[in-house]
């Protein structure tokens, strides 16, 4: 246990959450300040006439990562939380009418795509154990350390690290290294999508992120009872029970440094002064708005953003049988589809579409006889465009591509409708431009320039979440509390 130490978090995202409880449960006085009225920042959830949607992250892995916050503060995970295991991580549609469920047993999913493909059920064994072998040699020294403190590269697992990095990882895009993988174009998709779970391109990024499938088919994909939302509730009341305080309401308007070092913030017109900074804002916004230093702000910006997206949440009035929790309706251009994304900064007028529907593992989530559908769809980051023109074509294409795909008059089954674009997501989250991940992994060493953990020129600042190492989607986000956490 430390001497009573103050700590400010700025933003209740679920890093923020996580970094306050591993921090009041090693004797810090911790206080959270939130401009919203609630916690949890994207990981957040909302309704409309019974329709239950949450509003952000809809895919659960590792719950690892959740429990091991329950067990540092003695606490049984049940007691708050509970979540089951999905057998089937996505159903994906193909315009041709092929179906494919990607089953969580890696035999029966290596079947599947025999059956359902042709594909070679040996290339599907070799591709997922050598993303395993990948992930746990150098995943964990990327994902679990920090890429910004020479001790992490002097240790016994960067040997091994260095030892399974391939040639290919460092030379191929995701894209090439699948297509050498796989017999049939439509797996070569499959394993492509997987760039998206940091917001990146499947064509530029490099081959070392084949290793993400690893996190959904071979440890396994899960579903939180109550929703995504569940997860930010038994976290919320951890860290109150913890001891942690909450401002909700509450926007930073500074951060105060004496002698290059953090020495107080002021709210609502007050300056407290604090021991220590976490800032769970994007670190854009932190250099600019917080910090005062636009040129730091810029520098940031060195990096390609990630993708954003245009969201659709849809009370159905009927049900699907054909669709799943997680499902995948694919553009019949995929490489066309990411041009329009990160080149042309538009939407493609034949977009992947990603549909998530919890009302299939609870029907509690919808009133009877009705499903709640998440209906995301890649876009740019906001750059100027007109979204509201933009939502309307493409909720129209959706609605097109869907009627087709399912056999369906979607349109007079929507009883119940929200938006939410890239430019609302930066008003929302403070994301900057609406980039879902803060920077993209659209280059080989894009790891290493993702900001580190803490500020190099500033003492006693710190920051967490999706905009920093080692990226954005929950998994990462709490691996980045726990690096922030331990540094303190």
């Amino acid at each position: 246990m430390v001497s009573t130490k103050n700590v400010a978090i700025i933003g209740s995202g679920i890093a923020g959450i996580a970094t306050a409880i591993r921090l009041a449960n090693k004797g810090y006085e911790v206080d959270v300040y939130e401009k919203n009225s609630y916690p949890g920042g994207k990981l957040s959830h909302f309704e409309i006439n019974d329709f239950q949607f949450d509003a952000g992250p809809s895919l659960f892995t590792q719950p690892e990562n959740v429990e091991e916050l329950f067990r540092i503060c003695g606490e049984t995970t049940s007691q708050y939380f509970n979540y089951t295991a999905v057998n089937i991580a996505c159903r994906y549609f193909f315009e041709s009418g092929k179906v494919v469920n990607a089953y969580v047993d890696n035999q029966k999913f290596a079947d599947e795509l025999k059956e359902k493909l042709g594909e070679n059920p040996d290339n599907v064994i070799k591709y997922l154990n050598d993303a395993r072998k990948s992930y746990d040699s150098i995943g964990v020294i990327f994902l679990d350390f920090s890429l910004h403190k020479i001790k992490t590269f002097f240790q016994w697992r960067i040997f091994k690290a260095f030892a399974n990095t391939k040639l290919s990882y460092l030379v191929s895009s995701m894209h090439d290294y699948n297509e050498n993988a796989f017999d049939k174009k439509e797996t070569i998709q499959i394993f492509n999508r997987f760039a998206t779970y940091n917001g990146s391109n499947p064509y530029v990024a490099p081959a070392m992120l084949t290793m993400i499938p690893h996190l959904e088919q071979n440890q396994g994909t899960y579903y939180p009872v109550g929703g995504m939302i569940s997860i930010t509730k038994a976290l919320y009341q951890l860290a109150t029970k913890q001891g942690v305080k909450f401002h909700f309401g509450k926007a930073v308007a500074s951060i105060h440094l004496k002698n290059n070092t953090v020495h107080a913030l002021s709210v609502d017109n007050k300056v407290m002064t604090y021991d220590k900074v976490v800032s769970n804002m994007d670190v854009y916004y932190t250099y600019k708005n917080l910090l005062n230093q636009p040129e730091k702000a810029q520098k940031v910006l060195q990096q390609e953003r990630s993708s954003s997206a245009v969201i659709f949440y849809w009370g159905i009035q009927g049900k699907f049988d054909q669709l799943h929790l997680h499902n995948i309706c694919f553009s019949s251009d995929y490489k066309a589809e990411f041009d329009n994304i990160f080149i042309k900064k538009t939407i493609s007028e034949d977009p992947t579409i990603y549909i998530n529907i919890t009302s299939k593992m609870e029907a509690s989530q919808a009133p009877a006889g009705c499903e709640n559908w998440f209906v995301m769809v890649n876009a740019p980051h906001d750059d100027g465009q007109d979204w509201d023109d933009w939502v309307k074509k493409c909720r129209k294409n959706v609605i097109q591509k869907l009627n087709r795909i399912l056999a369906t008059d979607l349109e007079n089954m929507i009883v119940a409708e929200d938006v939410l674009n890239p430019k609302m997501i930066e008003v929302n989250t403070s994301s900057y431009t609406g980039s879902l991940y803060g920077t993209s992994s659209n280059s080989l060493f894009a790891a290493f320039f993702r900001h580190p953990n803490f500020a190099r020129k500033i003492q006693n600042l710190y920051f967490v979440g999706g905009s920093v190492h080692p990226g954005g989607g929950i998994p990462l986000c709490l691996k980045s509390a726990k690096i922030a956490a331990e540094m303190i």
